[in-house]
């Protein structure tokens, strides 16, 4: 019987939410999704030091500062990213600009062309930007402009509709942090998957996109099991932590299909 990971990899494409560089050679995600503290997690990798090394010397040579530098190392390794990955490498551009449409647009066109100095084309890499009414703007220009964004932090419908409505090329609803809000406000201890409302939210948004023919991309995101993940089996794509999806690659279980009401394929 194939892993349900495998599995899975039929019905969705697999996205690894991990800057873990062992992680990504391990598993071979599609795509991988960082934000900033996966980079400085990955970073505090003794295996990330001829990386730090290298980009500290280039930056010493180009009379960066320390500043330039930090926004550099997050290109730097989502440039190691992409030689491992077919698909695209999410970057996010810094959380402080979540509510500053014109630095967010700023900073992910520094994005942009920090890859391209690296003989990256911006068809491998997705600006990820919050998806406040400021961020979803800046996507919106940043489209406008052949730069395909992911909005992040998402949590409802009516954000989702926002995102659609700006052609975002991607969305990632954050499955457990809904979750997490049901269990803290209604004292229910926990949710069986079909039962879930981060697997509900998603469910939604990804009706609410097909059957409107919607093209933007729906990815699950903040897992905090893997039932909420095989719940959402046939969602577009599913970004998953490297804990979960060595979960998933030891289950021999069944795969349904969008377990229960589940999302109805891509």
């Amino acid at each position: 019987m194939p892993s349900v990971l495998d599995q899975l990899r039929e019905m969705t494409e697999v996205v690894a939410d991990t800057g873990d560089v062992a992680a990504v050679r391990k598993y071979k995600p599609v795509d991988c999704t960082t934000n900033l503290s996966l980079v400085l997690k990955a970073l505090e990798d003794p295996q990330s030091e001829d990386l730090i090394a290298t980009e500290i010397e280039a930056g010493r040579k180009a009379g960066r500062d320390a500043a330039q530098l930090a926004d550099a190392l997050p290109v730097a390794l989502g440039a190691r990213l992409c030689d491992l990955v077919r698909g695209r490498v999410s970057t996010e551009v810094d959380a402080h600009l979540s509510f500053d449409t014109e630095a967010s647009v700023v900073r992910a066109r520094a994005i942009i062309a920090g890859y391209a100095a690296r003989g990256i084309g911006r068809e491998r890499i997705l600006i990820k930007l919050a998806a406040t009414w400021e961020g979803i703007r800046a996507a919106e220009i940043l489209q406008g402009e052949g730069i395909d964004c992911n909005l992040t932090l998402l949590f409802s419908l009516a954000q989702a509709v926002a995102c659609a409505d700006a052609k975002a090329f991607l969305v990632s609803p954050f499955v457990g942090r809904i979750t997490d809000w049901h269990k803290a406000s209604t004292g229910v201890a926990d949710y069986a998957p079909d039962a879930d409302p981060g697997v509900h939210s998603v469910r939604g948004i990804h009706d609410d996109y097909k059957s409107n023919g919607i093209r933007t991309v729906v990815t699950g995101a903040s897992f905090r099991n893997t039932g909420q993940i095989k719940a959402l089996a046939g969602c577009d794509n599913l970004t998953i932590a490297p804990n979960l999806l060595d979960a998933l690659a030891r289950d021999t279980d069944t795969l349904p299909l969008g377990t229960g009401s589940g999302c109805h394929g891509r």
